[in-house]
């Protein structure tokens, strides 16, 4: 258990923030990462194995957070679309950085924003990404080049409104 408890001192925060790309929400994302860890406790030979631990912890990740996904139910997506849709509003209005620069991510199809938080905060190369993704390098190099695009589409206006025309 000890090692389990450094593992999960070591990656929570980062499993964290790529589950919530794929949940779009929090509480989500700290369930797959519950379910990540039970799952590193029941078979730890299998990550201390891997020959890319990191990307199979992440994989087991994905899976576990797209498996949450697959069991809600349609009244809990439609409260919690709700939920970041007002959510978004205040966030705006406050314009928080972080936060619209996360709001940009949300709004990305899930494929999209998983591969710029791999590539972006976890500094993997299209390679390990497609590993993780079980898909080819190149496909994952698309999905980055389209993502960025939407980004840079979503954040260039709020970019003009913070410009002083009073100068």
């Amino acid at each position: 258990m000890d090692r389990l408890g450094s593992l999960y001192d070591l990656t929570a925060t980062r499993l964290v923030r790529y589950a919530v790309t794929v949940t779009k929400n929090s509480p989500d994302a700290e369930d797959a990462i519950q379910a990540t860890m039970v799952r590193m406790a029941m078979k730890p030979k299998i990550l201390a194995t891997a020959q890319q631990p990191w990307a199979y912890l992440l994989r087991v990740t994905r899976n576990e957070a797209l498996r949450i996904l697959q069991k809600r139910k349609p009244l809990q997506i439609f409260a919690q679309c709700r939920q970041l849709w007002s959510r978004d509003s205040e966030v705006v209005e406050e314009n928080d950085q972080a936060q619209v620069i996360r709001n940009a991510l949300k709004r990305l199809p899930t494929n999209q924003s998983e591969v710029v938080v791999l590539k972006i905060w976890e500094d993997m190369t299209f390679a390990e990404i497609a590993s993780v993704l079980d898909e080819s390098p190149n496909t994952v190099a698309s999905r980055y080049r389209y993502a960025l695009q939407k980004l840079d589409n979503y954040l260039r206006p709020m970019a003009h409104e913070d410009i002083d025309i009073n100068v």
